[in-house]
């Protein structure tokens, strides 16, 4: 699986540990940044991750800022784009479940390294379960 990774300066850090921790499980990295705790702008690296997922150049994206509300507002600007702000694992369980969410972003100033890789894992792993939700999904895109 791809993943198309970036984050502001507040989560730098974070971004770092989970890039290490998805790459040993398998996962293929590319990291657009920012790659130092220097300040930067999230909509920089929120930006070119969902560009890269909505043209199906990564299977999911993986985004943080300090909040995660800034850079998941971002990413949800793109066509295609279905971000989500998680956390916990039960919230990113549901996303993927529910929303088909192809996002997973993260509050790097409000979740422990423990809890961010609970939710990578189940983000990662959970399909979405369709059914009554696709309907849904799709009126996401149609306004």
């Amino acid at each position: 699986m791809k993943i198309a990774i970036g984050c502001d300066h507040a989560a730098f850090q974070l971004k770092e540990k989970l890039k290490v921790y998805l790459q040993e499980k398998g996962f293929e990295i590319k990291d657009f940044g920012t790659y130092s705790e220097e300040r930067a702008d999230y909509a920089d690296y929120g930006h070119p991750v969902a560009t890269a997922v909505e043209n199906k150049e990564f299977d999911f994206g993986l985004l943080m800022c300090g909040s995660g509300n800034g850079i998941n507002m971002t990413a949800n600007k793109h066509k295609g784009i279905r971000a989500a702000l998680c956390w916990n694992a039960e919230i990113a369980e549901l996303a993927r479940l529910h929303n088909d969410a192809n996002i997973l972003t993260l509050p790097a100033r409000y979740i422990s390294e423990e809890e961010a890789k609970k939710c990578v894992d189940v983000f990662y792993s959970t399909a979405f379960e369709g059914g009554r939700h696709t309907e849904r999904v799709k009126k996401i895109s149609e306004f």
